[in-house]
């Protein structure tokens, strides 16, 4: 008989680096297109689509 999980829970810590100063700060965003923010949605989008991936293969 197969389980059905209804609740998800996502728990995040978000840390400021500080060893980089705002020149430098400034350097990486200009060279990376992705903001930190983006990659977090990205990285929770792709783990929410494994989870359903691997709901459908039960």
């Amino acid at each position: 008989m197969p389980i059905e999980i209804r609740e998800l829970v996502i728990k995040a810590t978000v840390t400021q680096d500080t060893s980089q100063g705002p020149a430098q700060s400034s350097q990486t965003s200009s060279n990376n297109a992705v903001t930190p923010q983006e990659e977090m949605v990205n990285l929770c989008i792709s783990k929410m689509i494994e989870i359903q991936k691997e709901k459908n293969e039960r």
